[in-house]
């Protein structure tokens, strides 16, 4: 199958500058990485897509050479010779642009890291009437929720954090072992990137604060125990400026004191007289 057009790929005019080419691939990268498009199986296509066209036009000589000769230029035997270089295709490319969306700090330090939040799970017990007919349930659980105080960012207002001065903001450091050399997470800034010297004084530099969440979930008619509601967005809250968890809702329907249920039938036992059986009756 022939690729597409890298320039169209990325929506930009051939003459396009360099930050305009940067800000194109940052916006469809988000919006296509699989980490956000868990349930859509062609997300990481489209990201890989992106990526690649991206990795081709933020490069002069590359550029050079795509706009004279086109795809040619990087197939096997072409005047490109490939890309090279990691395998994965992340590279430097995702630590330039993506350091302070996913967590990588990247090459060029003086960024943090960021996470995203943790999934929180909601054990519902429903009644057989609400299973079968759905309801709206308000739910209470506590979770942590980004400090409104620092607006997520953990120092106090009117300061800033500061590009940790022993990994240079890259979050990992470097130490020797005998013939190797092993990658660590940073221990001053424990692979944040930066540190807070005057932090929050509500979240105490976390950036994060727990308090009592509410909300109200609709549940559909029909589900049954084991179902789950996938409320996105609605666990803890991200650090770092992460986007935030989803909060899953497990269904758990009650025992009846009369109806049994076996998929979509009720059944239940109804003791009768003997006169009853007999003859009949209401």
């Amino acid at each position: 199958m022939s690729k597409r057009d890298y320039y169209a790929v990325l929506g930009v005019e051939r003459g396009a500058a360099e930050a305009d080419i940067k800000k194109a691939y940052r916006r469809l990268a988000m919006k296509f990485h699989p980490d956000r498009n868990p349930d859509d199986s062609t997300a990481e296509a489209k990201f890989k897509e992106v990526k690649e066209a991206y990795e081709v036009l933020s490069d002069k000589q590359k550029r050079a050479r795509y706009d004279q000769h086109g795809h040619a230029a990087f197939e096997q035997g072409g005047m490109g010779g490939g890309f090279g270089g990691d395998p994965s295709g992340f590279g430097d490319v995702f630590g330039d642009v993506f350091g302070d969306i996913f967590g990588g700090a990247g090459r060029r330090g003086g960024r943090s890291n960021v996470y995203r939040g943790a999934d929180l799970r909601y054990d519902l017990s429903l009644t057989l009437e609400q299973a079968v007919k759905g309801d709206s349930i308000i739910l209470s659980f506590p979770t942590m929720a980004k400090c409104e105080t620092c607006d997520g960012d953990g120092a106090k207002p009117g300061t800033s954090r500061k590009t940790c001065g022993t990994c240079n903001g890259v979050g990992q450091v470097r130490a020797q072992q005998g013939f190797f050399s092993v990658q660590q997470t940073c221990p001053d800034c424990r692979g944040a990137g930066t540190i807070v010297e005057d932090p929050c004084i509500d979240c105490r530099g976390s950036g994060q604060v727990r308090e009592e969440k509410t909300l109200s979930v609709k549940v559909p008619a029909g589900v049954d125990t084991g179902d789950r509601i996938r409320l996105g967005g609605e666990g803890e809250a991200g650090q770092n400026g992460g986007p935030p968890g989803d909060l899953y809702v497990e269904i758990r329907v009650k025992r009846h004191d009369i109806f049994e249920r076996y998929g979509a039938n009720l059944r239940c036992s109804v003791p009768i007289s003997f006169a009853k059986a007999v003859l009949g009756g209401q």
